[in-house]
């Protein structure tokens, strides 16, 4: 490997330690609706968005609740010293992709059968903290 990928890897996985994550996979419902409840909390603050989740309507907002205590909890394990509150998290990223399909048939007229595809989706959340980003921008003019 050269030294420019190393400096990147590096770099990437200094990255990935300021940031917390949860990943939530084959879950049981569509990409689409379940996009329509990611795309409420993306760039809220994480007390807002438990917020928002608690109160939705839609099914798979319990999921995403779920995953983003999750998420919460991985960013406690790596900052022990920091309190939740004073830290100012708030959801960096979240995205939704396409999972494994079940690929069923239902009786149709004729002695035909159609195709019913039963979705599911991966769901990945990234937390960061307002405060790591003043200290890095801070400690990069210096």
């Amino acid at each position: 490997m050269g030294a420019r990928k190393r400096i990147a890897a590096e770099q990437r996985k200094e990255e990935k330690k300021n940031n917390a994550m949860a990943v939530l996979n084959n879950c049981p419902s569509s990409p689409r609706k379940m996009r329509l409840v990611v795309d409420m909390i993306r760039g809220v603050e994480v007390t807002r968005a438990l917020d928002i989740l608690r109160y939705s309507t839609k099914e798979p907002s319990k999921r995403v609740e779920k995953l983003l205590l999750s998420a919460i909890s991985n960013w406690q394990k790596k900052n022990e010293d920091v309190r939740v509150e004073k830290s100012n998290l708030y959801v960096k990223e979240v995205f939704v992709d396409g999972g494994r399909q079940l690929k069923r048939l239902r009786p149709a007229p004729q002695g035909r059968g159609y195709r019913i595809r039963k979705r599911s989706n991966h769901v990945t959340i990234v937390l960061d903290s307002l405060v790591n980003n003043q200290e890095q921008i801070e400690s990069k003019s210096n």
